[in-house]
């Protein structure tokens, strides 16, 4: 799977929160759209179906942001 570069993440986690803390999803229909636009491009930057997957998968994707105990992985 291609990765997205960790800076193109970070614009889009920042365009996210920006949106969120206007409350983007019930302001102008511009407001809404960018909020969707973001929504979709963080989908398809992390391989995700849906914004609250694309946002811990971004997260988890900045370099420094893996915990020391990735339990979340399953074990071989």
């Amino acid at each position: 799977m291609l990765m997205a570069h960790p800076a193109v993440l970070t614009d889009l986690l920042k365009q996210y929160a920006s949106l969120e803390a206007l409350h983007a999803e019930h302001g102008t229909p511009e407001a809404r759209q960018r909020l969707e636009d973001v929504s979709y491009t963080l989908c398809i930057a992390t391989g995700t179906r849906d914004v609250e997957s694309a946002l811990v998968a971004a997260r988890h994707q900045l370099p420094g942001a893996r915990p020391l105990d990735d339990s979340v992985a399953a074990s071989v």
